[in-house]
């Protein structure tokens, strides 16, 4: 059963099926799209930036970057074709996050393991202590 929607564009309600924005914004899209193809066609404008781009065509730069990130514009045809990191904002062609944030990430996520690890092992000594019992012999004279 279809499922209406807001565009995230424009705000518009459609029936939403494979696209989250209504026909008239993927027509818009599809002609800047176009528009950023046709100008990196040109060899001399194959080795562009962004902002290249941006100034050249008139096409939002958040749009060209969804237009890479989608696979679109490939970065291995277009050398300079670089987006922002989502964290710091460096210079990226592939993915979400620059090699520095992505490693930073990782030993984020090592050292939460590891601080787990130790806390389980810390509660496992504390039950193992816990559960230790001892008598007293009461006929025992001291």
């Amino acid at each position: 059963m279809a499922e209406l929607a807001n565009c995230s564009r424009c705000g518009a309600v459609f029936v939403k099926s494979i696209r989250d924005i209504c026909q008239n914004c993927y027509k818009e899209e599809e002609k800047a799209f176009e528009t950023v193809y046709q100008f990196l066609r040109i060899r001399k404008n194959r080795e562009a930036t962004l902002l290249e781009i941006v100034k050249a065509t008139g096409v939002e730069e958040e749009l060209i970057i969804k237009f890479i990130k989608d696979k679109r514009l490939r970065t291995s045809q277009f050398p300079k074709l670089a987006y922002p990191c989502d964290k710091c904002g460096t210079a990226i062609i592939s993915g979400k996050l620059c090699a520095t944030c992505s490693r930073e990430l990782l030993n984020d996520l090592e050292k939460q393991e590891e601080m787990e690890r130790r806390e389980v092992e810390r509660k496992e000594r504390l039950d193992k202590q816990e559960s230790i019992y001892y008598t007293f012999d009461s006929n025992k004279k001291v």
